[in-house]
């Protein structure tokens, strides 16, 4: 189903860091400072945002690069890592940058606070957040967190947590929310009962660290693990944001970005079809992984991607109302609301990732991955 704010296209960054809790973003969306060399090369400079460092979370923007896919299509794009020092969608609303990599729960909370961005390609089809627990604990689903010490992230990361426990009908004082660091250190020391995990990052570092009662690294079957893809708290995650006032006044902008997402679209499919070729990519452009760990990573990313059997990047309508309706319920251990109303029509869009996809399927390329299978990768101690 098509969403848009736009007639047509003729007309005319809550990510990991301490800013993200719900604070509006102010600014006013214009656009960024152009790069004389890539006007002089006769390419449109663009600036990305990610939402954290370099990895494989985001090999298809630097397998763009990479391959001369931007290039293709006319562009000359800048990626912008964050360490947590820059939020993605306040990077866009202030007009920073031209799009921006982000959950779509924490731009909701963002859009709310007054930021004006439309999700114009769902990259993730499926969320990749899990809750790890010892096998022996006892904690086989949401409805166990019950008395228990749960751990999270926080900085907008933790709202599946709090919309899949509001499903089981438990809100945030019947658990102990503990803040947890970015890796798995305080759940293998016993301070937590279930911590916060991404199948493509933390779970691995945990399938990557020695077993001291054995010697040999852990195994799956040492863990409970909760997905929350299986529960009715799963979210949208990793979208490209755009600035929905330039869509909608500037037919170049707008332009911009079906060009943005064509090229984004073959940098992913590179990444699934050459999986080994694109964590190397990765390494390459400064992540700070282990090769296993990398590889890992590359190989759970595009499970979360592929199959799209809309296509690549659509917006599927009854994810996103799930994602809302989450969103809505979800209230965390302050008593806070993520979101209070639902967001404007203007929050997504398929009008643009579908003429991108619209001009690639002339070419012939697969753009939904019916036929992929992920590929085995062995874990080495510490993901090298």
């Amino acid at each position: 189903m098509r969403h848009s704010t736009r007639r047509s296209l003729a007309t005319g960054a809550f990510a990991l860091s301490a800013a993200l809790l719900l604070a509006g973003c102010s600014g006013g969306g214009g656009a960024p400072a152009e790069s004389e060399d890539a006007e002089a090369g006769g390419l449109t400079p663009v600036k990305l945002q990610l939402q954290w460092l370099p990895q494989a979370q985001f090999a298809g923007y630097f397998a763009a690069i990479d391959q001369g896919y931007f290039e293709e299509e006319g562009l000359d794009v800048e990626i912008i890592p964050s360490g947590g020092d820059i939020v993605p969608q306040d990077a866009l609303a202030n007009g920073d940058v031209d799009f921006a990599i982000a959950w779509v729960p924490k731009v909701l909370g963002s859009i709310e606070a007054g930021a004006n961005l439309t999700d114009i390609a769902q990259i993730f089809q499926r969320s990749g957040t899990l809750q790890v627990s010892w096998a022996d604990s006892g904690i086989e689903s949401v409805a166990d967190f019950e008395g228990k010490t749960i751990g999270s992230w926080g900085f907008g990361n933790e709202w599946e947590i709090f919309a899949a426990m509001a499903a089981e009908g438990l809100d945030s004082t019947t658990v102990q929310i503990i803040t947890q660091d970015f890796n798995m250190n305080a759940f293998l020391q016993g301070d937590i009962d279930a911590a916060q995990a991404m199948t493509y990052n933390e779970y691995a570092q945990l399938l990557e660290t020695t077993n001291p009662d054995t010697g040999e690294l852990y195994q799956p079957e040492d863990f409970n693990v909760i997905s929350y893809q299986d529960t009715v708290g799963a979210m949208l995650q990793d979208a490209i944001w755009a600035d929905t006032e330039r869509l909608e006044s500037d037919a170049e902008y707008a332009d911009t970005a079906v060009a943005f997402l064509k090229a984004v679209v073959k940098g992913w499919m590179f990444a699934r079809d050459n999986p080994e070729d694109a964590a190397e990519i990765t390494l390459a452009n400064g992540s700070a992984w282990g090769p296993s760990h990398e590889l890992w990573m590359m190989n759970e990313i595009n499970r979360l991607i592929w199959p799209s059997p809309d296509g690549i990047g659509i917006i599927d309508e009854a994810a996103w109302q799930q994602t809302v309706d989450g969103a809505l319920a979800a209230v965390n251990e302050t008593g806070a609301h993520l979101i209070t109303e639902e967001p404007p029509a203007s929050a997504w869009s398929n009008e643009y990732i579908q003429q991108a996809l619209d001009e690639l399927e002339a070419d012939g390329v697969d753009l939904t991955g019916d036929d992929f299978a992920p590929i085995e990768v062995e874990l080495q101690e510490g993901g090298n």
